[in-house]
C-alpha cells in the first residue's frame, strides 16, 4: 500500500511509526557538513557580516514582519551559493501554518518550503514572534525529504528561522535514517554564517554531482 505524506499536520511520531524513520547520532552518517568544505571569499564574508548586522538591527525594532527571514537572511545565502543560477532552480511549495498559544494569545507563523533540485530542501520559519524554534519545522522538512528520497543517493535539508540554522541529511538504507549538523546561530561568537554558506556550497556541489 502506498502511504501518503501530509506535510501540513505531520508529527515526528507519525513519520517514525509509518515510515520507520530513525534519528542517528553517529557522527559518521553526516560528514558532508564537516569535510571538504570550500573556502569563501573576503567579499562573501563582508556580505555575511552585513546580513548579521541587518538581522541584529531588525531585532531592535519588533515585531518582525512577514517575509523578513527570506528577504534579509535567506535570499542573500541562496544568491551567494549560486542557487539562483543554472543548473539549480528554486521552486516554492505550499506554506504550512504554525500556531503557538502563549498566555492566551495566538501567535501565527508559517513554514516556507523551497526545493532546490528536489534533493535539497530549505524550510524557512517565519513568525511575528521573535522566532519559532527550529524544532517546529523538523517534521515538515523530513516529510518533504522522505517524499523525494532516492534509494541510491541522500537528500539534504536546511532549517532556518533567521537567527539559527540546522542542516539535515536523510538516507534510505534498510530503513530511512536522518542526522543533524550542529546548531549554527547568529548569537554565537564570531560569524557562524561563514560556515553555513560553506556548507550550502558543498551540498550544492554534491547535488550537481548526483545528476551529472
Amino acid at each position: 500500500m502506498v502511504q501518503t505524506i501530509q506535510a501540513r499536520n505531520v508529527a515526528l511520531n507519525d513519520l517514525e511509526t509509518n515510515f520507520k524513520l530513525e534519528w542517528v547520532e553517529d557522527d559518521q552518517l553526516f560528514r558532508e557538513w564537516q569535510d571538504d568544505l570550500p573556502e569563501i571569499s573576503d567579499y562573501e564574508k563582508q556580505r555575511l557580516d552585513r546580513v548579521k548586522a541587518s538581522y541584529r538591527n531588525l531585532l531592535k525594532h519588533p515585531p518582525l514582519l512577514e517575509n523578513t527571514v527570506k528577504m534579509v537572511v535567506l535570499s542573500p545565502f541562496l544568491d551567494l551559493a549560486d542557487f539562483y543560477l543554472a543548473p539549480f532552480h528554486v521552486t516554492s511549495e505550499k506554506s504550512v501554518e504554525i500556531i503557538d498559544e502563549d498566555e492566551g494569545i495566538i501567535v501565527r507563523g508559517q513554514l516556507d518550503v523551497l526545493a532546490l533540485f528536489q534533493e535539497f530542501w530549505v524550510v524557512a520559519i517565519e513568525s511575528k514572534k521573535a522566532a519559532f524554534s527550529l524544532e517546529v519545522g523538523i517534521p515538515q522538512l523530513l516529510a518533504y525529504m522522505l517524499a523525494n528520497l532516492s534509494a541510491d543517493r541522500p537528500t539534504y535539508g536546511l532549517l532556518m528561522n533567521g537567527s539559527s540554522f540546522l542542516f539535515v541529511k536523510l538516507v534510505k538504507r534498510e530503513t530511512p535514517q536522518y542526522a543533524f549538523s550542529r546548531w549554527f546561530s547568529m548569537f554565537n561568537p564570531g560569524n557562524d554564517l561563514y560556515t553555513v554558506l560553506s556548507i550550502l556550497k558543498r551540498l550544492g556541489q554534491l547535488n550537481v554531482g548526483n545528476v551529472s
